[in-house]
C-alpha cells in the first residue's frame, strides 16, 4: 500500500474550517440574545487546541508536524466566554458592536480556509495531471 500525506493540510484545513462555521453560529446566537437577561457570550476554541496539537514536535519542518498531527483529537470546544462577567445590571454580557466586528473577522477567515481548501486541491489536479 502506497503511505501518502496528501490529505493532511486539507484535513487540517476542513477541521479549521468547521470550527470556524461553529464559532459563526455561536456569534450569530449571541447577537440574537443581546437583549436576554442573564446570558452569557458563547465562542468557539480551536486555534489553542491546533497550536497545541503543532507544538508538541519543537525542531521538526512544518510538514512534519502537519503529519503527525490526529486529526481526531482536534474537536472545536463551545465554551461561555467571560462567565462571571458582565458589565450590564440585567447580567448579560454580549456587547453588539463586539460581536459584529468577531463575526465579520470569522467570515474572513473561514473565506480563507475555504481558498486554502480549494488550493490544496488544485495542487492535488495538478500533480495527477
Amino acid at each position: 500500500m502506497l503511505q501518502s500525506n496528501a490529505f493532511d493540510y486539507i484535513n487540517i484545513l476542513d477541521k479549521a474550517a468547521d470550527a470556524s462555521w461553529l464559532r459563526n453560529e455561536a456569534i450569530a446566537n449571541n447577537i440574537a440574545n443581546v437583549d436576554t437577561p442573564g446570558y452569557k457570550r458563547q465562542d468557539v476554541s480551536f486555534e489553542t487546541e491546533l497550536q497545541k496539537a503543532l507544538g508538541h514536535f519543537q525542531f521538526t519542518s512544518l510538514d512534519e508536524k502537519v503529519a503527525a498531527v490526529k486529526t481526531g483529537r482536534l474537536n472545536p470546544q463551545p465554551f461561555t466566554d467571560y462567565a462571571g462577567y458582565s458589565y450590564r445590571l440585567d447580567g448579560n454580557n454580549v456587547d453588539i458592536d463586539q460581536e459584529n466586528i468577531y463575526l465579520a473577522e470569522n467570515q474572513l477567515k473561514y473565506q480563507g480556509l475555504m481558498a486554502g481548501i480549494k488550493s490544496e486541491f488544485t495542487n492535488l489536479q495538478n500533480a495527477m495531471k
